[in-house]
């Protein structure tokens, strides 16, 4: 088959998807190694003539992956939600659609960001560290942790897109009160619904007190939360005019309450990690839960 098209991709996608696309006439190429495969072999591949490339968040696609695909590189494919390693103004300088695996983790995003919470509430780290290491002295009813509900506080949802939405869902669940802010879109169809359950479930006694979900400013957000939940997609200066890049820096740390939690599914620059460990360690906020990290892996 003279005209088969070909493909490379930067990692293992798994049996079924590998063999879907062979059976369907592709050249599939895999680049096995655990480790990503080094920039100069991809662009080695590309100028070999690949039609499409299938790229994970560890590779970096910018104008020189472009450039060497310049007349035959017709798509890059990638496997994961995010694209922040994809340089998008050069992929539209050389006219090269991309894609993405939208919506796959939304709930499982969601559930974790909202495990992590019950983590930090419940003082799960400090006290598996003291069981571990056999310095847990006696019982006692406060010492040495005192853990909290989450039942009946409040909490910020920072980005009510899809994951953000999916963690207002469950937070409802637990009889939260939530302040949310999103710089691009307000669901206020969704909200109102939410409003609309808990309202139900106060009515019919499934929940003792009545609690309230409404979109506020940025500062409001942050200063009234009792946990702050980010989840915002990653913006840079020049490409949006409300960029993410550091959203939570020194000056914003401080609005929270010092005896607040910060928890980041999102993108790891859009947390100065500086400044939250300077928070963390001045006792600026009590406590912080990241998913994710400015460079990772962690050097």
């Amino acid at each position: 088959m003279t005209d088969k098209k070909r493909i490379f991709a930067t990692s293992r996608i798994g049996d079924p998807a590998e063999n879907r696309l062979r059976e369907r006439g592709y050249e599939l190429e895999v680049f096995h190694g655990p480790e990503a495969p080094p920039k100069k072999l991809i662009i080695e591949k590309v100028k070999s003539g690949i039609d499409a490339l299938i790229t994970t968040l560890r590779d970096p696609i910018d104008a020189e992956i472009f450039e060497a695909g310049k007349n035959s590189l017709k798509v890059v494919a990638q496997i994961a939600v995010g694209f922040d390693n994809i340089n998008r103004a050069d992929a539209n300088k050389y006219k090269v659609p991309f894609a993405n695996t939208a919506d796959v983790l939304t709930e499982a995003t969601a559930e974790f960001a909202f495990l992590m919470l019950g983590m930090l509430a419940r003082k799960m780290y400090a006290s598996e560290r003291l069981v571990r290491d056999q310095k847990w002295p006696s019982w006692h009813p406060f010492l040495p942790f005192l853990g909290d509900e989450v039942t009946g506080k409040t909490i910020a949802i920072i980005g009510t897109g899809r994951i953000g939405l999916a963690m207002i869902k469950k937070c409802s669940g637990f009889d939260m009160n939530m302040l949310c802010y999103d710089p691009a879109y307000h669901n206020d169809k969704y909200i109102a619904s939410i409003q609309e359950l808990m309202d139900l479930r106060h009515a019919n006694g499934i929940q003792k007190e009545k609690t309230w979900i409404k979109y506020v400013e940025f500062e409001e957000a942050l200063s009234g939360a009792d946990y702050v939940s980010i989840h915002v997609p990653l913006l840079r200066e020049g490409e949006t005019d409300k960029p993410t890049y550091h959203l939570i820096n020194e000056k914003t740390l401080k609005l929270m309450k010092p005896t607040a939690y910060l928890v980041n599914t999102s993108r790891g620059p859009v947390v100065d990690e500086k400044a939250l460990a300077k928070a963390l360690k001045d006792k600026v906020i009590t406590g912080a839960a990241l998913d994710v990290f400015e460079k990772e892996p962690l050097p």
